[in-house]
């Protein structure tokens, strides 16, 4: 296993984008009394934790060029050795909102564009304390235009020409426009800090809880414990990551032994085992991915409301979840964000209702409506949802043509192009679910939603200081959503891990890619 597995080729790319994201902490005031630690419920396992040992944990890979610069990361394998490795000033807690890491706190001014930030004590790697300095640096790097680095568009409200160190270990950031939810975007993927001036990482010192040892990219990397860190030494002496793109390697390397940990794996793969007091236990992340179809809201047929509602009542949820994840999953709702922070989960539950549909369908002259929807096993169930929306499709005479697109520009392909889509989403804010993808003059637009009252809804939110005013305004946007967007969301899966028996203290209430998720210096052997 410290060797690639021949013709191994599926790579687990991220599919959220987390960038600028909703909180509600701690808006003018001082958050001090936060913890910084762990915000997981429910761990795997039980007991006292133990000091020492080797866990070696797989994940797809990107082959050979792979890299240990943080800014640079797109697949689940970066993320989780940059976090090993390096610190965020904040991340995301289980519900999607800000939780502080090397921030100790943060602070408002009264107008919501100046936040003054407080670094807690902590050392890098080989010694220097982590300063201001270290951060405008890092923000300056991935900045750059001449870059690409993910985090970029994340980090777009912050002038970062006027910021400055105020001390120390105190930074002002200056905004470009108020940003009551700025919290998260010190939280946003891909935002870690690095010492300042570093441009090379084939020996990165960071401030995480874990040194460098070797990386050979496409092949394996370790780790060793680092005593210094501030939240406290991992209980491991030893971590190593090991490439198997496969789930087949990933699942098989786990059951022979060679691995402990095993990201990725099928829903399949998960009844196989789990609770039958086997060799592995298995741990199921809820919530980490919203499933579902966009229509194009500025497109025939789509650009008619009483279309966009009659698809969304010809969905049955409960038999999507079932065959296109397997059951590993649960209903969606046509909103973004089960079960985190300021969702919107009164609303009624939609069920199918063809009856209504194709009322709806001829009161729109569209009795005999044919359309073509675009899917591609660029991710898991994608094909299998098209064919079941298809055939529930036709009970309400519906003619929906599935079209498999090309896995490797599918994301371009939709954005752009067609009305109809399969869709999926990593756990990200609502917030940045609504920056990103809902305003007028957002990039990654796929459902083409340009309303420019929505757009001034979202203004007034993230220029309200008052964190209940800001309640009711996500819930007034994710009503307008409810009932006339283009994101047909039938679905939330479930990310799916593997350990040995011997592996304790895996977070199981940690969506992938928040703070919990790959947290390995909370993990032991027992």
């Amino acid at each position: 296993m410290h060797h690639p597995h021949p013709g191994l080729r599926r790579r687990g790319f991220l599919t959220a984008a987390a960038a600028t994201a909703a909180a509600g902490i701690g808006i003018g005031i001082g958050i001090a009394g936060c913890s910084a630690g762990t915000g997981a419920g429910a761990r795997s396992g039980g007991g006292t934790a133990r000091k020492g040992g080797r866990l070696r944990a797989a994940f797809a890979g990107g082959g050979a060029a792979e890299t240990l610069d943080p800014h640079l990361g797109n697949l689940f394998a970066d993320a989780a050795r940059a976090k090993a490795l390096f610190d965020k000033l904040a991340d995301y807690g289980p519900d999607l909102t800000a939780r502080p890491r090397l921030a100790e706190r943060w602070e408002a001014n009264a107008g919501l564009d100046r936040w003054a930030v407080t670094l807690r004590e902590a050392v890098f790697h080989d010694g220097r304390p982590v300063t201001a300095e270290d951060v405008l640096f890092s923000y300056r790097r991935i900045a750059d235009p001449k870059k690409a680095f993910r985090a970029r568009a994340s980090l777009e409200p912050i002038d970062l020409a006027a910021s400055r160190a105020t001390g120390p270990r105190t930074v002002e950031f200056r905004l470009k426009r108020p940003t009551a939810e700025f919290p998260n975007v010190l939280a946003a993927f891909g935002a870690y800090i690095v010492p300042k001036g570093t441009e090379r990482f084939d020996e990165p010192v960071g401030s995480g809880p874990f040194r460098h040892v070797s990386f050979a990219p496409g092949r394996s990397a370790r780790f060793r414990r680092n005593d210094a860190y501030w939240d406290g030494p991992p209980h491991l002496d030893e971590l190593e990551f090991v490439v198997a793109n496969e789930e087949s390697a990933r699942i098989n390397a786990l059951l022979g032994g060679q691995v402990d940990y095993a990201h990725e794996l099928a829903p399949t793969t998960a009844r196989a085992h789990e609770g039958k007091g086997g060799r592995i236990e298995i741990v199921r992340l809820r919530n980490s991915a919203m499933q579902g179809f966009v229509m194009k809201t500025d497109r025939p047929p789509f650009d008619d409301p009483r279309v966009r509602e009659a698809f969304f009542l010809i969905a049955d949820r409960d038999e999507l979840v079932k065959g296109a994840l397997s059951g590993a999953g649960e209903t969606g709702n046509d909103l973004f964000g089960k079960g985190y922070a300021h969702y919107a989960a009164g609303l009624p539950q939609r069920r199918q209702d063809l009856d209504r549909a194709r009322h709806l369908l001829k009161e729109a002259g569209a009795g005999d409506l044919k359309v073509t929807l675009d899917t591609s096993p660029v991710a898991a169930g994608f094909t299998e949802a098209a064919g079941i929306f298809r055939d529930q499709a036709a009970k309400a005479g519906v003619t929906v043509e599935v079209r498999v697109g090309n896995k490797d520009s599918y994301w371009k392909d939709i954005l752009d192009h067609g009305t109809f889509a399969s869709y999926r989403s990593g756990a990200m804010p609502i917030e940045s679910h609504i920056s990103q993808r809902l305003l007028s003059d957002s990039t990654t637009n796929a459902t083409h939603w340009r309303r420019k009252d929505f757009d001034e809804l979202y203004r007034r939110l993230q220029s309200t200081k008052d964190a209940a005013e800001r309640a009711g305004l996500y819930e007034r946007m994710q009503r307008r959503l409810y009932s006339e967007g283009g994101f047909l969301v039938w679905g939330f899966a479930d990310w799916i891990v593997g350990t040995s028996r011997r592996v304790r203290g895996v977070a199981r209430d940690a969506p992938a890619n928040t703070l919990d998720w790959a947290r390995f210096d909370k993990v032991w052997l027992a």
